[in-house]
């Protein structure tokens, strides 16, 4: 039996029955990443992942990640293992502390696999944007699709079925689009249910510890083991860590479902829609009533803007340390401020250095009200109203991408409607914190495509619930690109 491509409980209760060893599956592993053709990983942590399995020999029943193997995004902070986020200005790198979701996984005897590419700092939304150049959506083998970003690497082992889960980041839909794109349940808990300790930052106040697994019931579980306070984030929640496990069982009776109609109008490609309306009808027949509701279509195209000013704006405030002179790329120079200046300019891509220009731009004194505060101000408009709709429907439930995964060389036409709309309107669950999921309804051609459901701030059980209760009737369960169901 083919041990690597079960979730995780699979895994697990194989583990239980003894028919397979974790070392066994470690070996088949990186038996099958062989070369990475896809640019999925930063760093393959081999040696460390054969020395630890090597060393689990009795089964823990009661802890559902023992030996289990997984893949963790490179701007997550590991203690003596190379961590760059995938860019040259953290060349030579090696973090003397881990982040908490990390020791947590290493308590919980999970195993990491490898580091995972990403766009560059977590920047950037298509996995072309980091040093090593594009990572490739596993389901094309020709490597013309795009799985998307910051979490490209991540996604990608996750898709290919490598690790049955895999950690990434989130700040404006870098888990949830990349999982649409890939088949994937991709979930971004509540801001501050996970600890962000020792997680890179690239815009705080947006920042969420996410993940990709390849069943409704493993994100609860990973959601379950990483949830908490911790002391060493004083933005993490206080509030109880529940087993959200035993919280869902597919039942939606009485749930009352939003769908903004503006999102959906937004949208040119007819099978995508029509694959959507048709979940609808599952939903109804499940007991979930639907309901269509609107939005000011200026309020959902100044998502996106606000988006790029907030996030840039404090991406170019956080990275400030990245000055070629603590750690990391230092370039010669004859005064600090040459250093500082040649290791900025050959450490960072063209990406990176337009936000932090547009950053550096937005916090100008002179334009700080214009710009900056006056996007806080949208900011604030934009959360009024999804929370008003929150409040009324248990989750607003949306299409999560246009389509399936654009080629790399499709130009958006960026002041198009679904652009603006439908390609970047999931920043809001960022905006307001909300649990926010996306899970696999459908597949064109080759390529699958998701829908997102998001709720009120720490309703995860909710999200979890109706996403468990489609993922039933769909059948997208453990969908993997040597694997999928069409």
């Amino acid at each position: 039996m083919d041990y690597i491509h079960l979730t995780i409980s699979e895994l697990h209760d194989a583990y239980v029955a003894h028919k397979v060893t974790p070392l066994e599956v470690v070996k088949s592993i990186f038996e099958e990443i062989g070369d990475d053709k896809d640019n999925a990983f930063e760093y393959l942590c081999k040696q460390e992942a054969i020395s630890k399995a090597e060393k689990l020999k009795e089964v823990q029943k009661e802890n559902l990640f023992w030996g289990i193997p997984y893949v963790l995004k490179d701007n997550f902070s590991t203690k003596d293992i190379p961590t760059c986020a995938s860019s040259n200005i953290l060349e030579g790198y090696i973090p003397v502390y881990n982040a908490t979701v990390y020791q947590k996984l290493e308590d919980s005897d999970a195993i990491l696999i490898g580091k995972a590419t990403l766009d560059e700092l977590a920047m950037g939304g298509s996995g072309t944007s980091g040093h090593k150049g594009k990572t490739y959506n596993p389901y094309d083998p020709s490597h013309q699709y795009m799985i998307g970003g910051s979490s490209c690497g991540s996604a990608n082992a996750c898709a290919s079925g490598l690790v049955p889960f895999a950690i990434g980041s989130d700040t404006g839909d870098s888990v949830r689009k990349p999982a649409s794109f890939a088949g994937l349940v991709g979930f971004k808990p509540t801001w501050g249910r996970i600890s962000r300790y020792g997680l890179f930052p690239f815009a705080p106040s947006l920042d969420h510890v996410a993940y990709f697994t390849r069943s409704v019931k493993d994100a609860a579980s990973v959601l379950t083991l990483l949830s908490g306070h911790d002391e060493h984030d004083t933005t993490s929640s206080t509030s109880e860590v529940k087993d959200y496990v035993s919280l869902i069982n597919g039942d939606i009776k009485g749930y009352k479902v939003a769908v903004i109609d503006e999102v959906i109008e937004s949208m040119t490609d007819s099978d995508v829609i029509s694959r959507f309306n048709e979940t609808l009808k599952i939903l109804e027949s499940l007991g979930a009533s639907i309901h269509h509701v609107h939005m000011d279509l200026d309020l959902l195209k100044a998502i996106y803007p606000t988006y790029n000013i907030i996030s840039c704006a404090e991406a170019t405030s956080n990275n400030a340390n990245l000055d070629g002179i603590k750690f990391g790329l230092r370039e010669n120079g004859k005064t600090y401020d040459e250093i500082v200046t040649n290791s900025r300019t050959k450490g960072f891509s063209q990406l990176i250095k337009r936000r932090f220009v547009i950053g550096g731009y937005s916090l100008l004194r002179e334009n700080q009200e214009d710009l900056f505060i006056r996007a806080q101000k949208c900011r604030h408009l934009i959360v009024d109203k999804f929370s008003e709709i929150l409040k009324e429907y248990d989750v607003i439930y949306l299409p999560a991408s246009p389509s399936c995964a654009p080629k790399f060389d499709n130009a958006s036409d960026t002041l198009s409607d679904e652009y603006l709309i439908c390609d970047n309107y999931l920043a809001y669950a960022n905006f307001g914190g909300f649990p926010s999921l996306t899970l696999p309804i459908g597949f064109k051609g080759n390529l699958p495509y998701g829908a997102n459901f998001t709720s009120a701030i720490f309703a995860e059980e909710k999200v979890l619930n109706i996403s468990l209760a489609l993922e039933n009737k769909l059948g997208y369960y453990n969908l993997y690109a040597k694997g999928e169901k069409k």
